[in-house]
């Protein structure tokens, strides 16, 4: 559902886009106003940004093969990064190129009524793009702060849908802002201006589409409150005598806004039998798929905990109620029972043990520097 809500906002903002370009293309040429053709060139960067997200969407999409067992979601990221770099070399650029230019050699508009007419239209489709991501934006984000949702949002799609929307308003403003102080005031220089502003607005979009897309190129984990209600449903199979008694590791990460990978290490109590270990797991898996429908690769593994590992290299007896006592003091407060003492290893055992040991005979004694077997005096025979 959220793949679909992000294509609509994608669709609609190129189209949005594309007659918003042509449009200033036209104006920029007739009139020769530098903001104009840093809009018109803002607004063709964008609209071949939107092809790329589009093709992003559709690939990321791809069933998972051999070769990529989980699946093609993170495509979707890697366009979105290079979406990022698009608008800050080609949009930023080129418009922070044609204010300066404008300023060391500068020239009068020669119709500005042109871009008051393309500058309206433009802000009136562009309000129509940004309404339609803003409106999808919302419903997503529920109660959360805005900033905050926009840096813990994991659909590159629909956040660089948003913000080149709300980038482009805000450019649309500042050129209007420009061609009237030049035409109006008679300030030569404030069309030039508003093109380096323009341009600077779009590099701080880029910049911070590159630095939330880079983390989730490179692997980004869960919501905490994923990881958290994770923990709880694990937490119910670890009542007073339950058959979990800790969570060596809960790792999560997106593979796609959609997908994400969930990886569990348990450890279980001693004794527990292979039919209940198998009960557990896959209650766990039915309760965490039924909650998260975006959890599609879950792995719950049965392990024993460090410091159980440590113990048994040591030789030291197990004790799982002290490790119950490190993860939850309050249950190892209620269940806890004084350790059982190891036995002694049986006498058989330890004759076994002796006797199975080497005996070093003369011929064992090493060789080097040693000190030669000692031996006894031999008696005179008178």
């Amino acid at each position: 559902m959220a793949a679909s809500g992000s294509t609509t906002v994608v669709l609609a903002a190129l189209a949005g886009n594309a007659c918003i370009a042509i449009a200033k293309l036209v104006a920029a040429g007739w009139t020769g106003s530098a903001a104009m053709l840093s809009e018109a060139i803002h607004s063709i960067a964008d609209t071949g940004n939107q092809g790329l997200l589009l093709l992003g969407l559709k690939r990321s999409g791809r069933p998972p093969d051999a070769r990529h067992p989980f699946g093609y979601a993170k495509e979707l990221y890697f366009w979105a990064f290079v979406v990022a770099v698009l608008l800050f070399s080609l949009g930023s650029g080129v418009a922070l190129y044609e204010g300066i230019d404008k300023l060391l050699h500068p020239h009068p508009l020669t119709d500005p009524t042109i871009n008051y007419v393309v500058l309206g239209l433009a802000i009136v489709f562009e309000c129509g793009s940004t309404y339609v991501a803003l409106r999808e934006f919302n419903r997503r984000r529920g109660e959360e702060n805005p900033v905050s949702a926009l840096r813990s949002s994991k659909d590159p799609a629909l956040y660089t849908v948003l913000l080149e929307d709300l980038a482009a308003l805000a450019g649309l403003l500042v050129a209007l802002a420009g061609i009237a102080a030049s035409h109006l005031l008679g300030w030569t220089d404030g069309d030039a201006i508003a093109s380096i502003v323009i341009g600077l607005i779009l590099a701080a979009v880029a910049a911070f589409m590159a630095i939330e897309t880079k983390a989730l190129l490179i692997g980004e984990a869960a919501a905490p409150e994923v990881a958290g209600a994770i923990r709880e449903m694990v937490g119910a199979e670890m009542g007073r005598d339950g058959p979990v008694i800790a969570i060596n590791e809960l790792r999560t990460m997106h593979l796609g806004p959609d997908d994400v990978l969930v990886a569990v290490s348990l450890d279980f109590r001693d004794g527990e039998t292979a039919h209940s270990v198998e009960a557990v797991i896959g209650r766990l898996d039915q309760r965490i798929k039924q909650r998260f429908p975006a959890v599609t690769h879950l792995f719950l593994e049965v392990q024993s905990s460090p410091r159980a590992a440590t113990l048994a290299t040591s030789g030291a007896p197990h004790e799982p109620l002290k490790m119950v006592a490190q993860a939850t003091p309050a249950l190892a407060a209620a269940t806890a029972r004084p350790p059982a003492t190891a036995a002694p290893a049986p006498a058989a055992a330890r004759e076994t043990t002796l006797v199975a040991a080497p005996s070093r005979g003369a011929s064992d004694v090493p060789k080097g520097n040693y000190p030669p077997p000692r031996q006894g005096k031999k008696k005179k025979r008178r």
